[in-house]
Parts: structure tokens; sequence; C-alpha cells
């Protein structure tokens, strides 16, 4: 018999930079977007994948707070959508170390982020940063999510998630976890860097001009889009003529996924002209969008308290479904449970 799972989708972000256009693109936008339309839907503030790392704890609660501030201004309703940060919700730790049995070191040795956040210095790297991949599929599975958007650069986490719960399922004759589906974001939301087309727009990049972040005033806005790499030759008529160009390709896309409009139709009122025409265009644009959001990202960040509270709230949902998901996992196990 198949067991039927009902519609979830989580996601979650890491408090460990400010956000840029491109999270705001590529994940706050779309997950205001998922409400309504069925599933439902969690999001998180993911503190104890940022712990991985040092943090100053001031700073980590700070930044907690305007990640959540960030999801609200960018859409997410706390009522639509349950939204809370991951230390609150001790499930999410206690499915881990239940994952952290299951999941195979073989599989983490290739997890390709450990190596790019290690560098050559990994025998000095936590533990933790070693293991999150189990945690972010504790993440997941302790709600039985069954989609997860995400950028190309975690869809391995998400496979991942899917072996450890087929190994769960497996090892246990059960049908328990789901095998949760990566919604990837399109093209158009992917923003790569402001000065190199070919990386993608980063909060860790040690170059603030390589980014637009939420809490950029107009001004800083549009003197980031003005220096802007791109090149001399001016804009073609088709988006094939943007081959080979990534960094015009980049503004066009940004551009685009703003407005809504197809690069063809960008072109087609741009073509022949130069960036000195269509930088200001961009700018105007960005600003026209990203205006409102750090206005009412400033508006909660002005009460700790309110956010703190809403945060609370989303925890105590939150928990309601991921405990007893938890507890059952552990009865599947063979652990004896209070009655």
């Amino acid at each position: 018999m198949t067991m039927s799972f009902k519609p979830r989708i989580f996601s979650g972000i890491q408090p460990s930079g400010g956000l840029t256009l491109g999270n705001y693109l590529g994940a706050l936008r779309r997950f205001a977007g998922f409400q309504g339309t069925g599933p439902e839907t969690i999001y998180c503030v993911v503190d104890l994948h940022a712990i991985t790392v040092w943090q100053d704890p001031a700073e980590l609660s700070r930044r907690t707070r305007e990640i959540a501030a960030a999801y609200m201004a960018s859409g997410v309703d706390p009522e639509q959508s349950i939204l809370f940060n991951q230390s609150q919700v001790a499930a999410h730790a206690e499915l881990a170390w239940l994952f952290n049995c299951v999941a195979r070191l073989g599989w983490m040795n290739r997890m390709t982020q450990f190596k790019d956040k290690a560098g050559k210095n990994s025998e000095n790297s936590s533990l933790g940063l070693y293991a999150y991949p189990s945690l972010m599929a504790a993440d997941i599975l302790a709600y039985r999510a069954t989609a997860v958007p995400v950028g190309d650069d975690q869809k391995q986490h998400v496979e991942l998630t899917r072996d450890i719960a087929a190994k769960f399922n497996h090892d246990y004759g059960v049908e328990f976890f789901p095998q949760p589906t990566p919604l990837i974001e399109g093209t158009a939301t992917r923003v790569m860097s402001l000065r190199d087309g070919s990386k993608k727009m980063s909060k860790s990049d040690p170059s603030d001009a390589s980014r637009i972040n939420l809490t950029d005033d107009a001004d800083t806005i549009t003197a980031k889009i003005r220096k802007a790499r791109t090149d001399a030759e001016p804009l073609p008529g088709s988006a094939e003529g943007l081959k080979d160009r990534p960094e015009a390709k980049n503004l066009l896309n940004i551009y685009s996924a703003l407005t809504g409009e197809s690069i063809d139709e960008i072109l087609g009122k741009f073509e022949g002209q130069g960036f000195g025409t269509f930088k200001p265009a961009l700018a105007e644009i960005a600003v026209d969008v990203l205006a409102p959001i750090t206005s009412k990202m400033s508006q909660f960040m002005a009460d700790p308290a309110e956010i703190d509270r809403i945060l609370g709230k989303g925890a105590t949902r939150a928990a309601e479904i991921a405990q007893p998901v938890v507890e059952e996992a552990k009865g599947i196990m063979g652990m004896i449970r209070s009655r």
C-alpha cells in the first residue's frame, strides 16, 4: 500500500549575513508566491545551521530577526504560513541525530558544499559543518515535506534527503518519510554578481559592490547598478545575441525577473542602445521594487519583541507537526516512549 503524504513545502534561510537581491528573487519572493496554492507552507530561519561556523551571539540574534523581517516584508504572511526559527523546535536536532545514524560517511564525503566551505583547512572545521546535510534532511523530513524550493547549489542536499528517507524506509520496512521534490529556481531568478557574471550573487562575497543588499537605500542601489561590470557592445535585438556576454545577460535577467518581461521584449525596447541608457532604467525599476521591502523590513526591525512573538508562535505551530513525526520515527526504530 502506497502512503499518501500531505502536500507541504518547507524551506529555510541561514542568518549568516545580509540578504541580497538574489535571495529576494530566487527565494523570498517565491516563498510568498507558494502561499495559497494548495500545499501547506513552512518557512524557517535556520540558526542551527549558522553556528556550524562561529557566530557572534548578539549578531546572530540580530540577523535571525532580520531574516524574519525579510520574509514578512517580502510577502510571507505568518498567519498563512508557519514562520519560525529552527532552534526553538527541538525536533530538528533530535531527528538530525537519528539521521546521523542512518546516513553513510560516503554520502557525506561526496557533499561538495562541505569541501567548498571547509577549503584546505577541513581538519579544523566543526563536526557540525561536516554533518549539517543530515540536519538539513531533518529540517525537511520533520514535517514530511513533499517539496523544497532551493537554488541549484542546494539540489545535492535535497537528493541526500531523499537518500536518507529511502534508507530509513527500507531499513525499517515502512513508508514513513516521503521523497521530497526540489523546486529549482528558474534561470530568470538566478542573479549573478555585479562584478563577475560567471559567479552567483552572494552575501559572502568580500566586495559589497558585487551585490544589491535588501537593506541598501535608493542611492546605493543606483550607484551599484551604474558601476556594474558590462561590455562595450550595444544591446542586441534578441536573446541569442547575449551569448558569451555574461555580465550583459545578468543585467537583462535582473530586469526580466523584476518586471516579468521576457528578454526579447526588453531587447525590443533597448536594441542598439548602450548600457549608459539601460542601466538607469534598470536602477529605477530595482529601486521601485526594493524600496517598499527595505522600508517594511525597517519597520519590523524597529519592534524586535513583536518579531520574537511571531517566531515563538510559529515555533509552537511547527512543533505540533514535527514532534509527533520524531516520536513515531523513534518508535519505528525501537525506542521505548513514555505513555
